[in-house]
């Protein structure tokens, strides 16, 4: 999981960059970048190991890279440690450089995913003289790019279309060329990206909060599928180099939905918007105390028709059908069976042609989801998908579904998402148990109202505490920043050490070891 972003305009690049990459940096952690261009001179890259913050000091909020075009990036490594040689933008050349400084190659880009191939397109790439400065996929992708480019003398869609073609694995690419200034080309495969237009100007990034402060009016790239980004506008083709049109959807999240609001972290700020998200969902489907599913394309007899379900997701949308596994076999008297979604597609099993299948996800973008409903469809099933990111590829790729309207979530752990699935859940299984004959007239109504008083009941009950449990050693000595580690840290659930002596009794001998 790793942050991109994009800006092809009339104004100075890197401070919007930097700002969108702010909103990203919950993405990845180990290092950060850019790549600026200023019209017709080289692209200049600038890369820090470390937090975002590093790159905002070493270019100086942005003001030391000139330019109106230009990508960025926030690293969470996969492939080669965290370090200012593996921190992207990657370069076809400058291999003495480690793709720093002024970029005289003929491609600079960025990438989100994971290449699976990487090794054997690297082999290809060495036999035909390339080298190669860091230990990640990216680079190789970047190169293979530039091999096409050089190779055929066809221009960017065509190297793009037969890099996409050679790669397996998933990506979120942003290129830059150096003969076409101006201009960054985008490809997608199963990893998230947004672009966005607004008063001639042109934004791309890998999730909605990047620019929301800049446009709400969007494209969503489809799989497969890549772009020319220019200022103001964005061409979209498909891997046979066609043009094709897109629509813009508007983004009905405002931009303060995705700041802190004065907590200290989006996680925080995200348990705290619970009562609300959890009152958004009940109201986009509660029509005059009753549950509306024909609104999202569901009706009654086709829930009548259903023999079975199969709930599939990933990570904590995965715990969420496990939860609701109970409800629906307890409510509507129907066989649910809960698949991991990185394992349906590989394992042999039959699908009951008389079966819903539900896929669950806040991004609406999780790669193996989006394998098992492709998969799912192809075997005939009906398939009803629970999303958060509105015109995101599993909406578009269901035949119905819900919106779980929670707005943005930010925090690595689902909160607020988690309780907005769970939300949509147990309403879906209370209108099966009706539609089915599982429960009375009177007790469905009593259930529904008592459904539209959870949200208040949250608010009265509040929070009075916070956790963070931390399994093994994920944080070292080195992260220095860390206050978990910190012996004169107060929290609600131990004291502090004196910080006058310093606790000598266990073994710290002054108040220097308390962070400072």
């Amino acid at each position: 999981m790793c942050g991109i972003v994009g800006f092809t305009g009339n104004r100075q690049a890197a401070p919007i960059l930097l700002d969108g990459l702010s909103k990203l940096e919950y993405r990845g952690y180990d290092s950060a970048g850019l790549a600026v261009r200023d019209g017709d001179a080289l692209a200049q890259v600038v890369k820090a190991k470390g937090r975002l913050s590093n790159l905002v000091e070493k270019t100086d909020n942005g003001n030391a890279l000139k330019g109106t075009c230009g990508i960025g990036h926030t690293r969470w490594a996969t492939h080669g440690e965290p370090s200012q040689i593996n921190a992207h933008p990657h370069v076809s050349g400058n291999c003495s450089r480690s793709g720093s400084g002024a970029v005289e190659s003929e491609v600079v880009g960025v990438h989100n995913g994971i290449i699976e191939n990487y090794t054997e397109l690297k082999e290809k790439l060495l036999k035909h003289g390339y080298t190669f400065y860091s230990q990640t996929d990216t680079e190789v992708a970047i190169k293979l790019v530039d091999y096409y480019y050089k190779k055929y003398k066809l221009g960017p869609i065509d190297a793009i279309a037969k890099t996409m073609v050679r790669i397996r694995g998933s990506y979120a690419l942003e290129l830059m060329f150096r003969d076409y200034p101006g201009e960054i080309w985008v490809a997608r495969k199963d990893s998230p990206m947004i672009i966005g237009i607004a008063d001639g100007e042109t934004y791309v990034a890998s999730d909605v909060p990047a620019i929301l402060k800049y446009t709400r009016n969007v494209y969503y790239i489809g799989n497969l599928e890549f772009a020319k980004l220019t200022p103001g506008e964005a061409h979209f083709y498909n891997l046979d180099g066609d043009e094709i049109e897109k629509q813009t959807t508007e983004i009905k999240w405002d931009a303060e939905a995705a700041e802190k609001a004065g907590f200290e972290h989006f996680m925080m700020k995200e348990i705290h918007e619970q009562p609300k998200a959890v009152q958004d969902t009940l109201n986009s489907v509660i029509k005059d105390g009753r549950i509306d599913f024909e609104a999202v394309g569901i009706t009654e007899d086709e829930i009548k028709g259903f023999e079975q379900i199969y709930i599939v997701a990933c990570g904590s949308a995965w715990h969420v059908g496990m939860a609701a596994q109970y409800v629906l076999e307890d409510m509507a008297d129907i066989s649910v069976r809960v698949e991991l979604a990185s394992e349906f597609r590989y394992r042999k099993m039959s699908l009951n042609p008389k079966a819903l299948m539900i896929v669950v996800s806040q991004s609406g973008e999780t790669a193996d989801t989006l394998a098992a409903v492709e998969l799912a469809k192809s075997r005939g099933a009906f398939i009803y998908g629970i999303c958060n990111a509105i015109g995101s590829s599993i909406p578009r790729a269901t035949h119905t579904g819900s919106y779980i309207h929670v707005g943005p979530e930010i925090g690595v752990a689902s909160t607020k998402a988690f309780t907005g699935q769970v939300t949509v859940l147990a309403m879906l299984a209370l209108t099966l148990a009706k539609a089915k004959g599982t429960i009375d007239e009177r007790h469905y109504l009593s259930i529904v109202q008592e459904l539209n008083h959870i949200p208040e009941k949250m608010k009265e009950e509040g929070i009075s505490r916070t956790a963070l449990i931390i399994v093994g050693n994920v944080i070292d000595s080195g992260f220095e920043r860390s206050k978990l580690y910190d012996p004169c840290f107060t929290t609600g659930y131990r004291k502090g050490m004196d910080t006058q002596n310093a606790g000598k009794e266990k073994g710290y001998e002054s108040r220097n070891d308390c962070l400072q």
